[in-house]
C-alpha cells in the first residue's frame, strides 16, 4: 500500500440547529486504505460521509481531497463528487430505467463519455458483480442485494478516487447481505480506497485496515489492528458497544 495521503479531514465541525454532530473531527486516509467506522446510532457516522461528499454544509474545519478543498457550494463541487463516490443504504435507483440505463446515466450526462466505451465498462462491471444477465431488467425485478450491487457498479463506473459506503447492508435480509459484502471484499483486494460505515462486525474485522469507533461526533478509539480491536478494545465504551452485538447474536441463536 502506498503511503500517499489522498484525503485529509482537519478539525471538522458539523451542527444541526445548534446541536453539534461532528466535533473537531480529524482524519487522514492513505490511498488504497480501507477504513471502517463503527459506533452507536446517531454518533455522526453517516453525517461524516455526507460531509465528505459535499452533501452537507460544514460549520468549521476543512476537507481536502488530493489537496483540493471539498465544499458544498464551491464551483468545483461537481468534479469533486465524481472523485468521491458514495453508495447509500437505500440504493436510489431510478425505477423507470433499466439496470444498464441507471449505470450509464452519470458517465454519459456528467462526464460526457462515449456511449460505446461507457457501455463496455458497465458490462464488465456487471460481470464482476455477477449481474451481467440482468442488464435489461428494471429495479422492481431485482432483489435488495442485487439492487445494492448495481448501486456499487454505478459508483465505480465514475472512477472515484475514494468510495464511501454508508450502511449498504442495512436494508437487506440476512441471506442477501453476503452478496454485497463479497463485492466489497473484492474491491478491497484490488486496493480500492474506501471508508465504510457498517454494523456488520465480522465484515468490519475481515476488511478493515483501520477501525474507528465513534461516539458523540468524535473518535473514541482507533486501531490499525482490527483483530486486536474486536478481541480486546481498549476503551470501556467500545467494550460495552461490542458486547451488545455479542448479546444480540446469542439471542438470535436462541441460547
Amino acid at each position: 500500500m502506498t503511503e500517499r495521503t489522498i484525503l485529509k479531514i482537519s478539525h471538522l465541525r458539523k451542527e444541526y440547529d445548534g446541536r453539534v454532530i461532528l466535533n473537531d473531527f480529524s482524519l487522514e486516509v492513505k490511498k488504497g486504505e480501507v477504513i471502517v467506522i463503527i459506533g452507536p446510532s446517531g454518533c455522526g457516522k453517516s453525517t461524516l460521509l455526507r460531509c465528505l461528499n459535499a452533501l452537507e454544509d460544514i460549520q468549521g474545519g476543512e476537507i481536502l481531497l488530493d489537496g483540493n478543498r471539498v465544499q458544498k457550494n464551491s464551483k468545483n463541487v461537481s468534479v469533486m463528487r465524481q472523485k468521491i463516490g458514495m453508495v447509500f443504504q437505500n440504493y436510489d435507483l431510478f425505477p423507470h430505467k433499466t439496470v444498464l440505463e441507471n449505470i450509464l446515466l452519470a458517465p454519459l450526462k456528467v462526464q460526457k463519455r462515449k456511449r460505446s466505451e461507457a457501455e463496455r465498462e458497465a458490462l464488465e462491471l456487471l460481470e464482476m458483480v455477477g449481474l451481467a444477465d440482468r442488464r435489461n431488467d428494471y429495479p422492481r425485478q431485482l432483489s435488495g442485494g442485487q439492487k445494492q450491487r448495481i448501486a456499487i457498479v454505478r459508483a465505480l463506473i465514475m472512477h472515484p478516487e475514494i468510495l464511501l459506503l454508508d450502511e449498504i447492508t442495512a436494508a437487506l435480509d440476512p441471506e442477501t447481505v453476503h452478496e454485497v459484502l463479497e463485492v466489497v471484499l473484492s474491491l478491497a483486494k484490488n486496493e480500492s480506497t474506501m471508508i465504510i460505515v457498517t454494523h456488520e462486525m465480522a465484515f468490519a474485522k475481515a476488511i478493515a485496515d483501520r477501525v474507528l469507533f465513534m461516539e458523540h461526533g468524535e473518535i473514541v478509539e482507533e486501531s490499525r489492528n482490527p483483530g486486536e480491536f474486536f478481541a480486546h478494545p481498549k476503551t470501556e465504551r467500545a467494550q460495552k458497544f461490542l458486547q451488545s452485538f455479542e448479546y444480540q447474536g446469542t439471542k438470535r441463536c436462541g441460547k
